[in-house]
């Protein structure tokens, strides 16, 4: 997968640390990735929940974070569109965060 944009995720991390190592992980696990499809993405991340727009809900560090995906599977890309504490996710409408 193609994932836009990583700085996203580096502005995140430098902000909060502890969340540094998980959120690259998951970041050199999804480029590497082949998902066509949420049911892909379900079966390696059980936790995921997908929401309108293909974008895809992750717990990231036993759910202290979350990080929100929009898919396009036809392209294998994903746009980061959120990166957050839960507490900041609870304040945002995950469907038209950009």
């Amino acid at each position: 997968m193609h994932i836009i944009s990583v700085r996203r995720l580096k502005a995140f991390w430098e902000e909060h640390n502890q969340a540094k190592n998980p959120l690259r992980a998951w970041y050199s696990e999804a480029k590497i990735a082949d998902w066509g499809s949420f049911a892909d993405i379900k079966a390696r991340y059980r936790s995921a929940d997908v929401v309108a727009g293909d974008r895809v809900i992750f717990n990231i560090a036993g759910n202290q974070y979350r990080l929100v995906v929009k898919f396009d599977f036809v392209k294998r890309t994903g746009f980061i569109k959120f990166v957050g504490t839960h507490a900041e996710y609870d304040r945002i409408n995950v469907e038209e965060v950009e």
